[in-house]
């Protein structure tokens, strides 16, 4: 898994990471902070954010003596443009079998208009 897009979804495969996703789309967060509501080590934790960060979706600052983590929210528009490309070639899908099915009601009650 080389290109970014696969890293992204790998790291957002485990839901302690999507939690954390979620936890610092409403604020920049420490590590400390970060691994509070888990009953892991910090460790744990800074794998956790190694595997975010790797993707793109986290980076680190430097903020006097903390490390906060940020969410880099761009790397969502990469998710959001591949998941809008399936979306779009899924719906065209449908409408082509709604206008198939449409046809195929028209045609059932042509039948049996002239059945009669």
């Amino acid at each position: 898994m080389t290109d970014q897009l696969s890293r992204v979804f790998s790291a957002l495969a485990d839901p302690t990471r999507r939690d954390m996703v979620a936890r610092l789309a409403v604020a920049d967060a420490t590590v400390g902070e970060l691994a509070g509501p888990y009953d892991v080590s910090v460790q744990a934790i800074s794998k956790h954010l190694k595997v975010l960060e790797d993707a793109g979706l986290v980076s680190k600052g430097r903020k006097a003596q903390t490390r906060p983590v940020r969410l880099e929210a761009e790397v969502f528009d990469l998710m959001e443009k591949w998941i809008e490309r399936y979306r779009h070639e899924a719906e065209q899908r449908y409408q082509r079998l709604d206008t198939v099915l449409a046809q195929m009601d028209e045609e059932t009650t042509n039948n049996e208009g002239t059945a009669s």
